[in-house]
């Protein structure tokens, strides 16, 4: 399956339906990769729905039909600050409970999945909710994160043996962070102060 927000990152999608996570945490615009997928009707509207259909039809659940409705990207791009700032540790405890659907089924081999219904963004939103639970239960969640690079922030899977990945692509966003980090050392041997940040 193609995840067009992940792959313009060049990042590996992350394994299962974790990978819908992250494809929706890499809609956000980060230069030099792209703007954001979700900003407008038109191509927010032409994601959500290749999107579901595609995850659709990979889980082998009925997705969504029609187009999406009024809402339905406002509500996803609502998901997505959710889900980052989960993912960063950084969410707030919330007592009342999100309104998606989701209802039993059965898959080719008997075990009970978890079908998302409803509109693009409902749908999105059930099936989203649905993989973080999946995730948390199964120990992967906590490989998926944001790159510590403040320019970038972009969601991947970090399959490093011990967990310790902190940028989506370490000659990139860790070559950034190192340079700066020795220019700041450089600059505090040297006597000078630099305000925090630069």
């Amino acid at each position: 399956m193609s995840w067009p927000s992940t792959e313009r990152y060049r990042i590996r999608p992350a394994p299962g339906g974790l990978a819908l996570v992250q494809e929706l945490l890499n809609t956000r615009a980060i230069p030099p990769y792209g703007g954001d997928v979700l900003a407008d009707e038109e191509s927010g509207g032409r994601w959500l729905r290749e999107v579901t259909a595609a995850s659709a039809e990979a889980q082998g659940w009925p997705g969504p039909s029609g187009e999406p409705r009024a809402g339905d990207l406002e509500r996803v791009r609502a998901l997505r600050e959710r889900l980052a700032a989960l993912v960063s540790g950084e969410a707030e405890p919330v007592r009342a409970p999100t309104d998606v659907s989701l209802r039993p089924g059965l898959d080719e081999e008997g075990r009970v999945a978890l079908v998302p219904v409803g509109s693009h963004g409902e749908w999105l939103e059930a099936s989203v909710w649905a993989q973080v639970l999946l995730a948390q239960t199964d120990g992967t969640w906590q490989r998926l994160k944001l790159c510590r690079e403040p320019a970038c922030r972009s969601a991947f899977y970090d399959r490093s043996r011990n967990n310790s990945g902190v940028w989506h692509d370490v000659r990139r966003c860790g070559n950034a962070a190192n340079l700066r980090a020795s220019r700041a050392r450089r600059r505090q041997r040297a006597g000078v102060i630099v305000p925090a940040g630069e």
